[in-house]
This record gives C-alpha cells, sequence and structure tokens, in this order.
C-alpha cells in the first residue's frame, strides 16, 4: 500500500478541480500551486499508478500528446486548441454519428475530436 504524501494528495485535487484533460506538464504546474517541491518525476509515477488503478484514464489527441482524466467520465469528446494545446470537454454526442459509416458497416464505438482556437485564444 502506498503513503497518501502531500505530493499525491495535491495532484488528486488537481484531477478534482480540472474539469478537463491534462498533460503531465499541467499537472505539475498546477500541483506546484499547492506543493511548490513537487517534481515531474513525481508526477509520472503518480499519474502511472492512478492509470493502473483506473482513477485516471489516458486521452489520447492525434498532435497533441497524451492527457489525463478522471476515469469515471461518462463518454465524451474533446476539444483541443491549436494555439494554448489545451484540451477540453465535449460533452455533446452528434446523434446521427452511425449515419456517417458506410451502408452495411456497424458502428461499436466512435470518437470525435474537434480542433480551433479556445475562448481564451478566440
Amino acid at each position: 500500500m502506498q503513503r497518501d504524501t502531500r505530493q499525491r494528495r495535491a495532484m488528486r485535487r488537481v484531477f478534482m478541480s480540472a474539469g478537463r484533460p491534462l498533460t503531465p506538464e499541467e499537472i505539475l504546474e498546477h500541483g506546484q500551486q499547492i506543493v511548490p517541491s513537487l517534481g515531474l518525476a513525481t508526477v509520472y509515477r503518480y499519474v502511472k499508478t492512478l492509470t493502473a488503478d483506473a482513477w485516471l484514464a489516458e486521452v489520447e489527441l492525434p498532435g497533441g500528446g497524451v492527457r489525463y482524466e478522471l476515469a469515471e467520465r461518462p463518454h465524451h469528446h474533446h476539444f483541443l486548441c491549436r494555439s494554448c494545446d489545451q484540451a477540453f470537454d465535449v460533452h455533446r454526442c452528434p446523434d446521427e454519428i452511425e449515419e456517417l459509416a458506410p451502408d452495411g458497416f456497424q458502428v461499436d464505438s466512435h470518437e470525435l475530436i474537434l480542433y480551433g482556437r479556445c475562448a481564451a485564444c478566440a
């Protein structure tokens, strides 16, 4: 069993308040506001543990690198800002998504990624 350290509590707080997928660097930046001594190696180690424990899920965005978010989130999609490289959740799914598949094909899963500029960069 792993100890519950200040660094680990800080990273969990970061995810609980983020509301969007975070890169390891973003986790570090926000976590250091809580615990200034937090290091990037600690972030990577603990993210690996939380992912293995199914508390976090990996979010792989093409051209955007791996990010992490709470695993308990319901089905959703993502928006990747081309200016600031931040990822955001998109909570709506197009109703007609299955109609995009060729005739005779059966859709069992899908991912939708929107690209552009976020409100802060626009």
